[in-house]
């Protein structure tokens, strides 16, 4: 039986070959990709299940609204790791993190850069268990100046050697003793640490303020613990000890009812690890983080893929019914039963299928690299695990099933009497099938091209915003803190240079990953215990050339000037500062006032820090376009440090990039030259969209190449159906262009009728995807009517070649049978 149906099967498609071999390339190419989507997928839904006790591990957010300000963080006060253990005993173990910016490590004398290094509590293994391959676990973080290093860190300076009671010096000034070497955390993680600095050496760590929220806490809960009733602990916890620090702020006869009455609130909630990566997007998260939406999309977008090569099966295989009917009627007058004749069917497409799973293997193979670099992964195909064949297989049954399972009914469904006397009609039934299967194959293509349009337009949109500063053609000089005493020399030495214009220390910058500092302020006289006139704000440090390197515009006073020694006590806000700030009048000439203090002593009114205002500046973008923009404060720092930006006018950037290198290494000798661009930062800021936009594009041009290909199939199988009347046309008088419309019209419309079906669906995806933007792009008819021209463009291609080639045939050649 096996036999007869492989011998029937192989003859079949030999027969057919363009078409089988359009059948297989179709579903080998949709295979491959739902392979590699599949294989991404997995990746994405790994994260952090590699940590022992994942499950039992939430990490503490907080939902704070205050002085006008709403933020969703990660942080949270200093003290609370301490005080979870100690007053919720749900709680095992809790640990706290404090980022502070990359590092320089040497052993002896040459420093490298090390920026995935954390402070951490001595709970730190006690919650993660991460194993170690050197030292032990016990008090490995428990003493000052102590680290725990990772394996490829610990190769970099002590190959070969046991790094434990080894030293490493910290940005040329810190020794650090070695406590113990972990292994390398995997890849698929929410955070990569290569080295963690014992936090009881950190005097923020000691703090017992609870207003000051700067530290990533996560906690290991006990088997069974309810999250939702912990937050519940969590709450009275926090307001308990928030409610004495608000009173030496604002006064003891302040209360925490009055601040919750004013619209203020402080909330903390548990997040469980396992879904930090795919469901947090939060302030102060360690790395972007990707989204639990854009799984759903893979995975739509991989089931799309097949269903459009399967559909190019169905499509076919029925298509080509007349050429079988008789096989059909003769065997079933021979005593074939329709079971057999299913079975037969069934047959061939499992084959088909099984040899197209072979196929996308190595199609995976070849692609995956290529995918690897779009989407900033590193993944590959498990060819070692035994199940990934045994997926394989249930895979190409699968497909084959669901390919085959329409055709084999129809073809088996037959009446002998009638297709032996020449009567296939029936099979012209399937036409209408065939038509809906090419309108949702369309529907499908015209989704994800309206959805990769829209997605690359509002990138370039953001990329070409007016942000409110200048991104081009500034570079940043990073590290400055390498250089001591020598920052302002290397800024006045490198705007000698007639190729840099201007020049400015701070490392507060208008792009994702530089220095924040949020704190309240008010203005002067007002009474704060009004929260009304509390206003939470960013308060950044920078240079009397700060605002003129970055083309900000000075929309009301002036800008800082070093011939006004006042401007040291000035400040310039932004235009939403001011509109906070609701100031009685000009604000220019306005007191505003903060606390005074530090997250050890507390904060208070007394001695407040009181600056005047001498400038405002026109509004810019300093966090991603998805957010409003907030109230900023600039000020003068006496001491700058962090980062050296220079706007420079060279064009060719060898010359610029030569000139800073050179500078810094005759001020910083021995220390890494590290830079980059303004706008490459900026742009950084959305990279997971622009991977995921890349992405996209790369599958949406797969499907309708693949939609493409069945078309064209069907095409060439509709014109060689239709050879004679096409003869008969042309010796009657009709031109190769008339002949071209009647093969190609009836597709126009059931790509016209896709058009209409998608069009909605994918306008209503899209506006949904826009709403997380605050800045963002109209949805006009331009864009639905390039999509309706591209798509259009491409099927008239496909259909026309095709067409033409059968409006060329000599008639003499087509009617010579008759």
């Amino acid at each position: 039986m096996l036999k007869n149906i492989l011998k029937i099967a192989l003859r079949s498609f030999w027969k057919t070959k363009s078409i089988s071999f359009i059948n297989v390339l179709g579903l080998s190419l949709g295979m491959a990709l739902c392979m590699i989507i599949a294989i991404f997928v997995q990746n994405e839904l790994s994260y952090d299940k590699h940590f022992p006790n994942a499950e039992r591990i939430y990490r503490v957010s907080a939902d704070i609204v205050f002085g006008g300000n709403a933020m969703n963080m990660t942080f949270a006060p200093a003290p609370m790791a301490e005080a979870l253990v100690a007053e919720i005993p749900e709680v095992e173990a809790a640990v706290h993190f404090r980022q502070q910016g990359s590092f320089l490590i040497k052993r002896y004398e040459d420093n490298i850069k090390e920026s995935d290094v954390v402070f951490a509590g001595k709970s730190f293994l006690d919650v993660f268990d991460i194993p170690l391959i050197q030292g032990a676990k016990e008090r490995a973080l428990d003493e000052p100046n102590t680290m725990l290093i990772s394996q490829s860190l610990a190769d970099k300076f002590f190959k070969g050697e046991n790094a434990v009671g080894q030293t490493l010096i910290l940005d040329n000034k810190t020794d650090y003793k070695i406590s113990g070497v972990y292994a390398d955390i995997p890849e698929n993680s929410h955070f990569q640490f290569h080295a963690l600095l014992a936090a009881e050496g950190l005097p923020e760590a000691k703090s017992s303020q609870w207003l000051s929220n700067n530290f990533q806490t996560y906690l290991l809960v006990n088997p069974g613990a309810d999250p939702k009733f912990m937050e519940e602990k969590i709450k009275t916890m926090s307001e308990k000890n928030m409610a004495p620090a608000l009173k030496q702020a604002l006064g003891e006869d302040f209360s925490l009812e009055q601040f919750k009455a004013s619209g203020n609130k402080v909330e903390y909630g548990l997040q469980p690890l396992l879904d930090i990566h795919l469901h947090s997007d939060l302030i102060g998260e360690f790395k972007a983080n990707f989204s639990i939406t854009y799984i759903y999309l893979f995975i739509a977008i991989a089931v799309f893929i097949l269903l459009i090569a399967c559909i190019n099966f169905m499509n076919l295989a029925t298509a080509k019914s007349s050429n079988r009917a008789k096989e059909v009627g003769v065997r079933k007058t021979m005593g074939s039963g329709r079971s057999e004749l299913i079975g037969q069917f069934l047959g061939e497409t499992f084959i088909m299928s099984l040899v197209s799973f072979i196929l996308a293997i190595l199609l995976a193979s070849l692609l995956l690299p290529y995918f690897n670099d779009l989407a900033g992964r590193n993944l590959s195909l498990p060819l070692t695990d035994v199940m990934f064949y045994l997926y394989l297989l249930l895979g190409a049954l699968v497909v084959g099933l669901i390919a085959g399972a329409y055709p084999a009914l129809f073809l088996s469904g037959f009446n002998p009497s009638k297709v032996l006397k020449g009567d296939i009609s029936k099979g012209m039934k399937s036409s209408s099938v065939r038509s809906s299967l090419v309108v949702f194959q369309f529907a499908i293509s015209i989704i994800l091209i309206f959805c990769t349009i829209v997605l690359f337009t509002q990138m370039n949109f953001i990329q070409n915003k007016n942000l409110g500063f200048s991104k081009d053609q500034i570079v940043m000089v990073h590290d400055l803190y390498a250089m001591a005493g020598q920052k302002q020399t290397f800024k006045e030495q490198v705007l000698s240079s007639s190729l840099i214009e201007k020049g400015t220390l701070s490392g507060f910058l208008p792009v994702s990953g530089t220095n924040r500092s949020d704190t309240p302020w008010w203005v002067s006289g007002r009474d704060i215990q009004d929260q009304e006139n509390l206003v939470s704000i960013q308060n950044w440090k920078v240079d009397f050339d700060y605002i003129s390197t970055l083309g900000m515009k000075v929309v009301q006073g002036r800008d800082f000037n070093l011939d006004f020694p006042s401007d040291s006590s000035g400040v310039i806000l932004n235009e939403t500062a001011v509109k906070n700030f609701n100031f009685d009048g000009d604000p220019i000439g306005q007191k505003i006032a903060s606390f005074s203090g530090d997250n050890e002593t507390g904060f208070s009114t007394e001695n407040s820090e009181m600056r005047t205002v001498i400038g405002v500046v026109e509004n810019f973008h300093f966090e991603s376009l998805k957010e409003n923009i907030g109230a900023v404060l600039m000020y003068i720092d006496p001491n700058p440090s962090g980062i050296a930006s220079f706007k420079f006018k060279a064009e060719d950037i060898k010359d610029v990039l030569a000139l800073l290198e050179g500078k810094w290494n005759e001020l910083a000798p021995g220390q890494p030259f590290t830079y980059s661009f303004l706008d490459d930062r900026f742009s950084s800021m959305y990279a997971s969209e622009t991977r995921i936009g890349k992405v996209f594009a790369a599958f949406t041009g797969f499907a309708i190449f693949i939609a493409c290909m069945g078309l064209f199939a069907l095409t060439a199988f509709t014109a060689e159906q239709r050879r004679k009347e096409i003869g008969i046309r042309k010796a009657l008088g009709a031109t190769v262009g008339s002949l071209v419309l009647l093969l190609s019209k009836e597709f126009t419309k059931l790509v016209l009728i896709a058009f209409i079906i998608a069009a909605p669906l994918g306008w209503y995806g899209m506006n949904r995807w826009l709403q997380d933007y605050t800045y963002r792009i109209d949805l006009g008819w331009t864009t639905l009517l390039l999509v309706i021209g591209l798509v259009m463009t491409v099927a008239w291609t496909v259909m026309g070649v095709q067409s033409f080639r059968a409006a060329r045939i000599n008639p003499v050649d087509s009617l010579r049978g008759e």
